[in-house]
């Protein structure tokens, strides 16, 4: 195979997988996205004698670098950070698939294809869960525009989608490669039978589902706020706080109703420089209790807000603490949600997941001299600090559950289920998707809301300071939702949900297994490696 046909098949994969995260693209296209690269790596698995195992790395991490770029572009409108992310993630994933072809020259191709699709399980779980975090792209995370499709994620949540990817590719690949070789129709049909069973039962599984499933009748009246100031020259400076609490307070006023049980605002909406002692006397809080009060007293009012915690003494300050300049004293910066009712009692979260090298400094007790280079976004103060729980906020009237889900951590499936193990009966998702400009972020991340929906079957309420502000219902259906760049409201009712599905309950087992494969595979792979007593190790 020429040099130029193996370039051309890496550049034909990169391009399969970007369609999944466009606008108008489907997920469907990731069944077959990785075919032309395993047509790759096989090349160099067959004349391994000729080549090393590095060239299969430079291939894929040209495939890798084309679908980051294509897909996630757009963190270049808010920071030069987003170069170090994508060439980041490129890497990281060719390594992975560097080491399935490690595997594969020194095993057999069973034993190869279950490495590749174990190790990238592990691959998507580990960097899940990692202090430097970014799962955006994680295979299953490309059906989000596929609700129908899916709906069988409330049993394996997305890492089911990214197995199902991986198996659909592997066994296409080698339908092919067994038709490319032996030019036989017949040949073909036990394997296209398998393969035809593996995308299309999941597929029927979901439509059944579908169309049955009924959400209990147990609505809830929301009002969902898009103020749409504009993040980077009205919101942190450009507007007093007084203002833009007028436009919230007009927008809210527009549709609230005295059926209405919450009104949602956006991500880090109030930010008056706050310390955590001066809460309750906040003038922006207060204007909001006094709006419940003197108009709709049974209504709880979700917003953002941006906080900080003063610590008069050394001795008493965090890990995460930053010296207040030439002061000698010390504080925490919180990204958090408040609810305000009129209860007189103020539910506060902070948010826990934290963007790297936006929000937070990963292994601060490490890293902490570099924390100043992080970046101010979103409200942020070089490093906020994450709370190590989980907590819901309840309604004053019924005890209803509300997830405060704030922005990036709605890409975090099991992050998520332990919110609605605490008794969340609704996800609220607040976020300020303004940073991205016109581009496919906001609606990547919006769609990612659906996912969630169908995880644990509950309804999302999206609430944007501009992007997409939206509701949906357990299946994943926009019911109402908003356009970018428009300053709007919107009103609807959603079902609350108090039941645990599978995946909710059970959580990502299916990276446990992973983990055991990948664990048996290194074991096999490393026993024939020594064995054999290659003098090149690893194929180099």
């Amino acid at each position: 195979m020429t040099r130029s046909k193996l370039i051309s098949l890496s550049v034909l994969s990169g391009f399969l997988l970007i369609p999944a995260w466009s606008m108008i693209g489907t997920g469907l296209l990731l069944l077959f996205a990785l075919i032309p690269l395993l047509f790759v790596e096989d090349y160099f698995q067959e004349n391994k004698h000729e080549h090393r195992s590095y060239k299969v790395f430079l291939y894929s991490y040209l495939t890798f670098l084309i679908w980051n770029i294509g897909t996630t572009f757009w963190l270049l409108n808010a920071t030069l950070f987003g170069i170090l992310a994508i060439t980041i993630n490129s890497l990281l994933m060719s390594i992975i698939f560097w080491l399935f072809h490690i595997t594969h020259r020194n095993t057999n191709s069973v034993v190869g294809y279950i490495a590749l699709i174990a190790f990238w399980l592990v691959f998507e779980h580990f960097y899940t869960h990692g202090e430097i975090s970014w799962p955006w792209l994680n295979l299953g995370n490309g059906f989000a525009k596929d609700i129908y499709l899916i709906q069988w994620y409330e049993f394996t949540g997305s890492f089911g989608g990214t197995f199902w990817v991986l198996l659909t590719n592997v066994l296409g690949y080698n339908i092919l490669k067994r038709y490319f070789r032996q030019g036989n129709l017949k040949g073909m049909l036990p394997g296209a039978g398998i393969l035809l069973s593996v995308i299309l039962l999941p597929i029927i599984i979901s439509l059944i589902i579908y169309s049955t499933y009924n959400e209990k009748n147990d609505p809830r009246e929301i009002v969902v706020l898009q103020p749409n100031i504009d993040p980077y020259l009205e919101k942190f400076g450009g507007m007093e706080m007084s203002q833009q609490m007028d436009i919230l307070l007009e927008l809210a006023d527009s549709l609230t109703t005295l059926e209405t049980d919450y009104i949602v605002a956006p991500e880090t909406f109030i930010h008056d420089d706050i310390w955590e002692r001066d809460l309750p006397t906040d003038p922006s809080i207060n204007r909001i209790s006094d709006y419940l009060l003197n108009n709709y007293c049974q209504a709880a009012f979700i917003v953002g807000l941006h906080y900080q915690k003063l610590y008069p003494s050394t001795d008493d300050k965090s890990k995460t603490a930053q010296e207040v300049p030439g002061t000698g004293t010390y504080f925490d910066s919180y990204n958090a949600a408040i609810q305000i009712d009129t209860s007189g009692i103020l539910q506060i979260y902070n948010k826990s997941k934290l963007v790297f090298a936006v929000e937070s400094m990963p292994y601060v007790e490490y890293l902490g001299f570099l924390r100043k280079f992080t970046i101010r976004l979103g409200g942020t103060l070089r490093s906020h600090v994450a709370q190590d729980r989980r907590e819901n906020f309840y309604n004053c009237n019924d005890s209803t559950g509300i997830s405060p889900v704030i922005c990036y951590e709605s890409i975090y499936g099991e992050y998520l289920t332990d919110y609605i193990k605490l008794g969340s009966d609704f996800i609220f998702v607040i976020t300020n998707d303004g940073w991205w400009g016109n581009t496919p972020g906001y609606r990547q991340h919006h769609s990612y809301a659906r996912l969630r929906a169908i995880e644990t079957r509950r309804s999302v309420v999206h609430s944007a300071n501009t992007g997409i502000s939206s509701l949906i219902n357990q299946r994943g259906d926009i019911i109402q939702r908003t356009n970018y760049w428009e300053r709007a409201a919107i009103r609807g009712s959603l079902n609350a949900n108090d039941k645990l599905t599978f995946y909710t309950r059970r959580g990502d087992y299916i990276s446990t297994i992973a983990y055991l494969l990948s664990l048996l595979n290194i074991l096999y792979t490393g026993r024939r490696i020594i064995i054999r007593k290659m003098p090149h190790l690893f194929g180099a």
